[in-house]
């Protein structure tokens, strides 16, 4: 399908100049997950958006971490209007002031607004399993350590994925604390494959049987699951015996300096209508942020169905970055990935 005013770029060069730096284009930075299909709801927002505004959008897509690093690195330059990545990236990318106040139409919809960021579709860690090589899901982190998953097991690297950052808070949150936390995904290095700056690449791995387990996020993993039949969605217990998930909202802010602020305005806004936050669900299976949107398609009934019974809990991410640093190199001690 080809998209009206739709440019994916995935590499350009940092510090350049921006090549479409005029008034009918705007500028998208954003972590993996919604743009994943032929017909996701990225792209026909976009495409919606060019219509109504005749603005295209430059798409560049990046690991959650990855994408906010870059972000800083072209601070002297800015070539981004619009951010879109998840927590702790968004409230890092926040404190370094790569973000700029800017309140949307719709914040009074939506809840958790910020001066410089919103959420704009919620979104939840997720575990998948290949399920034609698994009869069950595992139940447990604790039978994640047998050896029936050596190298067989995967996730994505905390400080680089959000997913992968999400996966290590999970831990704190399921074993009770850093310490505990630490020491089970230093005993789960045995059967880790290794890092991976992607989570969404994964996905197709579990699904040819190179690996059993991985991690993701629930919108992602169902957008997936599409196109890879293989693969069903779980969450293990932890050492109560409760299966738990993190919150994991993709969400949306100005990029400081944005070549063409108005536009990167006028972006957000679009994506935050009652229309395109009505069509998430059946489009992508992502979750809407708006008070007055409930969805009633099976896309959505499904996501909430799999949900049930899993606890649902959301960190302080100011104090999440505040210690991500030094989490991040204390994760690298104990997995030996220094």
């Amino acid at each position: 399908m080809k998209l009206t005013g739709l440019f994916v770029m995935s590499a350009i060069a940092l510090g350049s100049a921006p090549v479409w730096a005029d008034s009918t284009v705007v500028t998208l930075y954003s972590a993996d997950g919604l743009h994943d299909g032929d017909h996701s709801w990225y792209q026909m927002q976009f495409e919606a958006f060019t219509q109504a505004t005749g603005i295209k959008v430059q798409y560049v897509e990046g690991g959650s971490g990855a994408i906010v690093e870059r972000l800083s690195k072209e601070r002297s330059n800015p070539q981004a209007d619009v951010l879109v990545t998840i927590p702790p990236f968004i409230q890092r990318a926040a404190t370094e002031k790569l973000l700029q106040d800017f309140t949307p139409a719709a914040a009074a919809q939506i809840a958790d607004v910020q001066p410089q960021f919103v959420p704009m579709v919620n979104n939840y860690l997720s575990f998948i399993y290949n399920a034609k090589l698994l009869p069950q899901a595992p139940a447990s982190y604790q039978q994640l350590l047998d050896a029936q998953f050596r190298n067989k097991l995967q996730y994505s690297t905390p400080g680089q994925a959000g997913d992968g950052t999400a996966v290590m808070l999970q831990a704190f949150h399921s074993f009770g604390g850093k310490d505990a936390g630490f020491d089970y995904l230093g005993k789960l290095q045995s059967n880790n494959v290794g890092p991976s700056a992607s989570t969404g690449k994964l996905t197709a791995l579990v699904n040819k049987g190179e690996l059993l387990v991985a991690n993701g996020d629930l919108q992602m993993n169902l957008a997936q699951m599409q196109r890879n039949p293989n693969v069903n969605v779980f969450w293990p217990a932890g050492p109560d015996g409760k299966r738990s998930t993190l919150k994991l909202p993709y969400y949306i802010g100005l990029v400081q300096g944005a070549p063409q602020s108005d536009n990167g305005k006028k972006l957000i806004n679009f994506l935050l209508t009652k229309e395109a936050q009505s069509t998430v669900s059946a489009i992508s299976y992502g979750m809407p942020v708006r008070k007055d949107v409930t969805p009633k398609d099976d896309n959505f009934k499904l996501s909430q169905q799999l949900l049930q019974g899993v606890d649902i809990w959301a960190p302080d991410w100011n104090q999440v970055v505040g210690s991500l640093s030094a989490d991040i190199t204390r994760w690298h001690k104990v997995t030996d990935n220094e």
